[in-house]
């Protein structure tokens, strides 16, 4: 039986995530604590003790996922197997870790990197995003395009669910707009940013240099990358693919359909949360999808 293992991306925190991980193993907790040293806060005490407001903060919030992810796919042991891995948004950087492509510290600096620009780039742009449900991917493309702000679509994250992003303006002017064509909802979301979209083209940029002077391995096993949710082993193209994913959308129906194509009969969720699972039952119901 092929194994499929994701991992999620923002939205997955809750207080307390990976407590029990840090109790329970002692590898785990020198991870943790190197992890620290690395960021130079305690972000374990934000994870363990925090409030909700704490883990929304974009530079605590992205680490500390890609932490819980990683710790635990590395307590798994000679239990974690994948015949492919993909990860939602941040969580390509957990799958590229728990895959061999990329070492522990130097995926954790690249998070907080990443967590930083992104901040940054929110900061210097007021903009937002919105998850759309239940209308056709071409139509709210064709819709995102009728609109003059900037607004595009940056998650499709399931048959009839996409995430779109953009100004403030944009995104107000086209969920109207995608209402009046038939949507069922569309739902402001509670972010910092448009993240996914042209608006994240600072921070692009500072992250490009940063995983340009990081040294990537093969993967021991094809991920399937957010910008073509195509299966990748080549270290150079997933890099240049990583570097293009801040401004690009993530195709995630894609890179499911893709996973089960290519014979994934199983799905593991590693990280926070089961939202992945859900996704994976509404490409297909028959596919079995649990938690690691």
């Amino acid at each position: 039986m092929k194994k499929a293992y994701v991992f999620p991306g923002q939205g997955a925190q809750f207080v307390g995530m990976g407590k029990d991980l840090f109790e329970k193993s002692e590898q785990a907790k020198q991870m943790f604590e190197k992890a620290n040293a690395i960021l130079n806060f305690r972000i374990t005490d934000l994870m363990f003790e925090g409030t909700d407001d704490d883990l929304k903060q974009t530079r605590v919030t992205q680490p500390a996922i890609f932490l819980h992810s990683v710790i635990l796919a590395h307590t798994l042991g000679e239990e974690f197997r994948p015949d492919m891995v993909a990860g939602h948004s941040l969580g390509e950087f957990s799958a590229l870790v728990a895959a061999g492509a990329l070492n522990f510290e130097d995926g954790l600096v690249l998070v907080s990197k990443r967590a930083m620009a992104m901040q940054k780039a929110c900061e210097a742009e007021p903009s937002t995003m919105a998850a759309i449900i239940g209308l056709d991917d071409k139509v709210v493309e064709e819709i995102c395009q009728q609109v003059d702000d900037v607004v595009v679509p940056a998650n499709y994250n399931s048959p009839g669910q996409v995430v779109i992003s953009g100004s403030q303006q944009g995104i107000d002017t086209a969920c109207e707009k995608l209402k009046d064509a038939g949507a069922k909802r569309a739902l402001p979301l509670k972010v910092g940013g448009a993240f996914h979209s042209p608006l994240m083209e600072p921070a692009r940029i500072e992250l490009a240099q940063a995983i340009n002077e990081t040294a990537f391995n093969a993967p021991l096993c094809p991920i399937y990358q957010n910008v073509n949710a195509q299966p990748v082993t080549d270290p150079a193209l997933i890099k240049a693919n990583l570097v293009a994913q801040l401004t690009s959308p993530v195709r995630w129906t894609q890179i499911m359909k893709n996973m089960i194509a290519d014979g994934a009969e199983k799905f593991i969720e590693v990280g926070p949360g089961n939202v992945l699972q859900g996704l994976v039952k509404k490409v297909d119901r028959k596919i079995e999808a649990t938690s690691a």
